[in-house]
């Protein structure tokens, strides 16, 4: 008897319905699965017969024969273990076959017959209210995770022998319910607060432009002058995640197989840190089968490159595009897949190997030639797509020793949320701009307009720095940021000198 179950395969963050054919007929007792299944979905062939067994059913000793549809997508991972068992009982009538046309099944394999949670179940769930599936079964694990697709019925089980109760009897149980409460748990990220800063004003302004308007930002500074300190205070001043947002976050670490122990929604803005020997797959992705790199776990957060001169300079390179485009794309001989990647970098590096030039108090041992060398890491490129270089000089020792810090990161965070919401507001009409940082060149026409007091100031900065037309605009979305914090619906030329002051790498050139 031929029997047909429906599960499903991840090419990025998207699903693609599978069919898993089981057929059992007469012959030498065997199984074949066909239908370019890797090594572990070829191992389930063992798994299933374990757990058949060590759940009271009886396992067919004939031909089976599992095609795996549509036969020219390549299979991976334990997902088809639970489908391959329900569609053996099946085909051996040991089990009713109602319900296999409307359910979509998935889930691990454990010998003795229990399920397993596995990695992506809530893009499979959102695939699955898409393509007019009724509902879902799956482990009781991933359950809270698929159930926050709304009119999608889950089913979640501990055990195979429910499973199989469930097709007999489905009217015996109810579809999982998504409980809010676990919208409520504590924040992963640390209670770092900015008022716990001294001084570094002008550094602390420039973090709230960069979360007012998505703006990437570079750190430059000696040692010990607070560069990480309020690197890591980022988030906390960032305002929090829509459930749309929220919902993409969690599909990309659902994929990467991040969200079994984060409940079933993220609810913070990821902040991703990678070592400086990070190699470049481990910042866009990649694998035989593409998985999500730093940058796109970073997504709708930030991403930051402690050291930045540390890294290679062709490991940096491959943030170019993900910066410009906010998505990444991975080509692979058999498939290509598209992982977003709108993220905020925010980095931190010293003015110069020792770490010392310009400060005021220690020397810089450092040569002309040694200096060259170091910045040379940072293409011209790269550093266009820096929309804020602060210096963040040594702190006074009057600032040191004080106990008053400035603004808590509550205050700040107020205000950045009604600048971000003047953007979103000004966007409302555009699907693909969120922010003034994403900002594209129609955008700035219309948007950022300049008068002509500034309109001569912008046009002296280019000439003195130097500056590129990919900087320039940059200038412009910084301008059109701090305009948005005071409320300013015009630029003016204070906010655009604001603006050009924050361009410190190029006025070292």
């Amino acid at each position: 008897m031929l029997a047909r179950v429906w599960s499903a395969s991840l090419m990025g963050i998207d699903a693609i319905k599978v069919g898993v054919e089981v057929d059992v007929t007469g012959g030498l007792p065997s199984i074949t699965i066909v239908g370019l299944p890797d090594t572990a979905v070829q191992e389930s062939k063992e798994r299933v017969k374990s757990a058949l067994k060590n759940s009271g059913f009886a396992f067919p000793v004939r031909k089976i024969t599992i095609n795996l549809t549509p036969g020219d997508l390549r299979k991976e991972g334990p997902y088809f273990d639970l489908p391959i068992s329900v569609g053996i009982l099946a085909s051996s009538e040991q089990v009713e076959t109602d319900l296999l046309g409307d359910y979509l099944f998935l889930g691990e394999m454990s010998l003795d017959g229990s399920l397993r949670p596995v990695a992506g179940v809530l893009p499979i769930a959102a695939a699955a209210k898409r393509l007019g599936i009724s509902g879902l079964v799956v482990p009781a694990d991933n359950a809270q995770e698929a159930a926050v697709v709304k009119d999608l019925a889950v089913y979640g089980f501990n055990q195979l022998s429910e499973v199989a109760d469930f097709l007999d009897r489905p009217q015996n149980y109810q579809p999982v319910e998504f409980n809010p409460s676990e919208l409520s748990q504590p924040s992963l990220l640390p209670n770092l607060d900015l008022k716990e800063v001294k001084g570094q004003n002008h550094a602390r302004r420039a973090l709230e432009i960069a979360a007012a308007g998505g703006h990437n930002l570079i750190f430059v500074g000696p040692p010990g002058s607070g560069k990480t300190m309020l690197a890591k205070r980022l988030p906390g001043i960032l305002p929090p995640l829509s459930f749309p947002e929220a919902l993409e976050v969690s599909q990309i670490h659902s994929v990467a197989g991040l969200l079994k122990n984060r409940g079933s929604l993220i609810q913070d803005r990821p902040f991703r840190s990678p070592h400086h020997s990070a190699s470049g797959p481990s910042l866009v992705g990649g694998g035989s089968f593409p998985r999500p790199g730093e940058i796109s776990l970073s997504h709708q957060g930030v991403l930051f490159l402690d050291e930045l001169t540390e890294f290679k300079r062709n490991v940096l390179e491959f943030l170019r595009q993900p910066l410009e485009d906010g998505y990444v794309s991975i080509s692979r001989t058999r498939q290509s897949v598209t992982f977003p990647a709108q993220f905020t970098l925010i980095a931190s590096t010293n003015p110069c190997p020792c770490g010392y030039f310009g400060d005021p108090i220690q020397p810089c041992t450092c040569s002309p030639r040694q200096r060259e060398q170091y910045w040379a890491k940072l293409s011209g490129p790269l550093m266009d797509r820096i929309d804020l270089q602060v210096a963040v000089n040594r702190l006074k020792p009057e600032e040191m020793t004080g106990q008053s810090g400035g603004e808590d990161s509550q205050t700040v965070r107020q205000r950045v949320k009604i600048a971000r919401d003047r953007a979103q507001n000004r966007f409302k009409d555009d699907n693909f701009v969120s922010c003034n940082a994403q900002m594209q060149s129609s955008h700035l026409r219309r948007f950022c307009q300049l008068d002509e007091a500034s309109r001569n100031l912008l046009e002296g900065a280019i000439r003195k720095l130097g500056l590129s037309a990919r900087a320039m605009d940059r200038i412009l979305k910084v301008s059109r940021t701090i305009a948005d914090l005071v409320g300013d619906d015009t630029l003016k030329s204070h906010h655009v000198a604001e603006a050009i002051q924050y361009r410190t790498i190029d006025r070292m050139k």
